[in-house]
Formats: C-alpha cells, sequence, structure tokens
C-alpha cells in the first residue's frame, strides 16, 4: 500500500516540478516516530535555494490536497539531495559518469554488497562501476541503493 501510495505521488509531483526547471530526485514515504513524513529531494543546475523548496512545498502541497490520495496526516519535507545525491535512475548514472560513489546490492556478488568506486557509466542496463582496479557491472534491478561519495577534505 505504501509503495502504491509513493509511486502514485511521483506521478502526478514529477510533471509540475519539471515545469518550475528542477528535477524530482527522489522520495520517501514512510512512517516516524512521530507520524507519516512525505520527503521529497529536488534538485537543478547550480543547486538548490531554500526559496526553491518553499517554491514546491507549495506546489506539492496543493496537488496533494486536491488529488486527494494520503488519507491521513503527514509532514511534507522538501529539500536538496546533498552531497550524498542517490542514484535512482538510469540516467543518474551516466550524468555521474566518472564520480565516486557507493552502491549496495539486494543480492551479493562475489560474496560482497557494498562496491565505493568510480562510475564508469551504463550499458544494457548495467551500472559499470571501477572498484579497487578492478570493472565490475551491477543490473539496475539488483541495486538496493545508491549515492555519490564526494571526497572532502581540507587543503
Amino acid at each position: 500500500m505504501e509503495e502504491e501510495i509513493k509511486e502514485k505521488i511521483k506521478e502526478i509531483i514529477e510533471i509540475p516540478i519539471l515545469r518550475k526547471n528542477m528535477e524530482l530526485v527522489d522520495l520517501e514515504w514512510r512512517r516516524e516516530r512521530h507520524g507519516w513524513v512525505l520527503r521529497i529531494f529536488i534538485d537543478k543546475p547550480g543547486g538548490v535555494t531554500v526559496e526553491d523548496c518553499a517554491k514546491i512545498s507549495g506546489i506539492v502541497g496543493e496537488i496533494l490536497d486536491k488529488e486527494d490520495i494520503i488519507h491521513h496526516s503527514y509532514v511534507l519535507e522538501v529539500s536538496s539531495p546533498g552531497i550524498e545525491r542517490p542514484l535512482v535512475k538510469k540516467e543518474d548514472y551516466e550524468r555521474f559518469r566518472g564520480e565516486k560513489a557507493k552502491i549496495t546490492l539486494k543480492t551479493p556478488i562475489s560474496g560482497r554488497r557494498n562496491f565505493t568506486g568510480i562510475i564508469i557509466g551504463i550499458k544494457n542496463d548495467l551500472v559499470q562501476m571501477e572498484v579497487e582496479g578492478k570493472v565490475w557491472e551491477f543490473s539496475l534491478e539488483n541495486i538496493k541503493k545508491a549515492k555519490l561519495q564526494p571526497e572532502i577534505g581540507f587543503k
């Protein structure tokens, strides 16, 4: 049921967000300690501002009120994906080619579930990644979670 609601929400808010020249990166629909939370992650070239989040929050709130698909109270949060941006769509693996990422698999390969390395790209629905000098391929269906891992350091 929760997955059904999540997909319906994604379906009705993605185009209005695109019309504001922003991208729907991901969304979470989950019950937390203090109740239900709808967390929406948006992005745009140059990054997202607080004003962007407020604008999208208003638009999404209006759409959800009108469509009436959530039948109980919830908290709506809109934010940027942050520096550890999740990789959700097939296109993300091309867009972030050459970037460092961490991928967690549903089913292990060679006894491993977690891989951190450089994204090479995607070919025939297989994500290609270089990890410790070796190229690995992961099917999109087997990826449980993936996110960028930017190098953070002090100079």
